[in-house]
């Protein structure tokens, strides 16, 4: 089975920059086991599959790994696709997912996410991601992830994992985000993942469900400009909307081919 595919680089507006996702529009679903055996031979973080069924487009999103119930960037990469490459003509694209409808809008290459807010409880640190630490957080939170939170943007810039031991932990399909206010935007993070293939994400939509109800309260502001300050970086702009948050960010083409499946 021959299928197409793309991949993108989103929440950045060059190529080599923000984080990496393929793409691959199918017209019926196939078993998950291809699926998975699909992304891992991309070797990028997340893989996007979509179907475009009448007034939806159903999407999923899998890891080397694991099938996520949420991602960001794979969702912006997969609305670059129908917008920019394949003229899907609505204004706004309607994502059937694991976590609801998810809306995107696209205006002037700024792709607009509308995703469920996750506000941050305070917890207690597990002691195998505290051992994993090199600098211990001011405050620990969770939602879906933890969230460790810092004094100043150096110190998430510093953050070092002994993988050995942050290893030792499951927190599927969960991550651990490092984040603080930051030095030119209004906040810093950054996110990594016990057992994963790939262990630090380079930009992490999904992970801004949480940071953005946190920061907005903590900034008392709405709409903030973010950073995630990996290797490869990447900008977002967040405006935290009571039960929702809306994240934007660009994306770039970095190549498109096909794939067979036999």
């Amino acid at each position: 089975m021959k299928l197409d595919l793309y991949q993108i680089d989103a929440f950045t507006d060059q190529v080599f920059g923000g984080n990496p996702a393929c793409v691959v529009p199918l017209t019926e679903w196939l078993d998950d086991d291809l699926l998975f055996k699909i992304a891992k031979e991309n070797a990028v973080p997340e893989t996007a599959f979509f179907i475009v069924k009448g007034e939806k487009v159903h999407l999923r999103w899998f890891t080397p790994d694991v099938e996520m119930d949420l991602c960001g960037h794979a969702t912006l990469a997969s609305a670059y696709v129908l917008k920019e490459i394949l003229n899907y003509p609505k204004d706004e694209i309607v994502f059937a997912s694991l976590s609801g409808d998810l809306i995107v809008s696209a205006e002037d290459g700024l792709f607009t996410l509308n995703f469920p807010s996750r506000m941050p409880i305070e917890c207690e640190l597990p002691k195998i991601i505290k051992e994993s630490l090199n600098i211990q957080p001011k405050q620990v939170l969770k939602a879906r992830d933890y969230v460790l939170v810092y004094d100043m943007e150096a110190d998430v810039k510093n953050i070092k994992i002994d993988r050995q031991i942050f290893d030792q932990i499951n927190l599927d399909p969960g991550g651990v985000i490092v984040t603080a206010k930051g030095d030119d935007c209004d906040f810093v993070s950054r996110f990594f993942t016990p057992q994963a293939s790939i262990l630090e994400d380079p930009v992490t939509g999904s992970a801004h469900c949480s940071l953005t109800p946190y920061w907005s309260e903590q900034l008392n502001i709405k709409a903030m400009n973010a950073r995630q300050i990996s290797e490869r970086g990447g900008k977002l702009k967040c405006e935290d909307k009571g039960d929702r948050v809306l994240i934007s960010g660009k994306a770039k083409l970095y190549s498109k081919g096909n794939l067979w499946t036999s």
